[in-house]
């Protein structure tokens, strides 16, 4: 735990989010055995070359999670609007804040040799598995699930194990500890825009947009029961308590705001 309150403020996404510990003491996801890097092995933020290649299972919101930024600068930065589709091998410019990490871009973006495939507008993101392209749909139909700045609820019961710290080596989220299989509730109303292990180090992950500015993530769950696009409410129960890449149960939650970890508990009620 100490480990990863010194590392985790990427997401990514989103991981959001990647961050420096150690070496990864929980199971490596069930796809595949992986023996690369992972979040502990990283330091915050540690998306901070002037590029980053596409990779399978990515989207506009786990690389600006990781790379701890709004995907929406993320977007503007690559000249690409929200519409558009990325590919696995694209190169995308990252940003810091409001500046590029890398040289001025020409504000062109790569040329791709794949047709994109028509799409819809859009307002979230999903990955057609089949041929490799994230795409973006929209489900604007009509729902419940409005999302309320008052209506933050606690995600899980347990003992809190670790709090928000705002150092810059400190802990970018809330751990709590329970039995495995204790409820996930989502913390808000909104829309799942990511639910997967696709974001090394954070395990079974499900990240929920609330509004424009508002994400919150789940980490390390035993098993996920909500899908990419779903539209959620408040209270509704989304996974459940496990330890996949963890060395304890335990859930590990976050808020953001524009791209920004902020501390949970200002949001939660007392």
């Amino acid at each position: 735990m100490a480990k990863e309150q010194k590392v985790l403020n990427l997401i990514l996404i989103s991981s959001l989010f990647l961050t420096a510990c150690a070496k990864r003491t929980g199971p490596a996801p069930v796809t595949s055995v992986y023996r690369g890097n992972t979040i502990h092995d990283y330091k915050p933020k540690s998306l901070n070359s002037s590029q980053y290649i596409v990779q399978k299972g990515d989207t506009l919101y786990s690389i600006a999670f990781r790379a701890g930024v709004d995907y929406r600068k993320l977007a503007q930065m690559n000249g690409i609007s929200l519409s558009s589709n990325i590919y696995p091998g694209q190169k995308l410019n990252l940003v810091i804040g409001n500046k590029n990490r890398g040289k001025k871009s020409n504000k062109k973006t790569t040329k791709l040799t794949k047709k994109i495939v028509e799409h819809k507008k859009q307002e979230e993101y999903v990955v057609n598995q089949g041929k490799q392209v994230v795409t973006e749909i929209n489900n604007n139909k009509n729902n419940t699930s409005t999302f309320n700045i008052k209506n933050w609820q606690w995600p899980a019961e347990g003992k809190i194990i670790a709090r928000f710290s705002n150092k810059d080596l400190g802990n970018k989220g809330l751990e709590i500890s329970a039995k495995e299989g204790t409820p996930i509730l989502a913390a808000n109303s909104g829309k799942v825009v990511y639910a997967g292990n696709a974001l090394r180090g954070y395990g079974n992950l499900i990240i929920i947009k609330h509004s424009d500015d508002y994400l919150s993530a789940y980490a390390h769950n035993k098993r996920i029961l909500v899908k990419e696009l779903q539209w959620i409410h408040v209270g509704q129960k989304i996974a459940e308590m496990g330890n996949s890449e963890s060395d304890t149960v335990k859930l590990r939650f976050e808020i953001r705001f524009k791209g920004n970890t902020v501390n949970p508990e200002k949001f939660l009620p007392k």
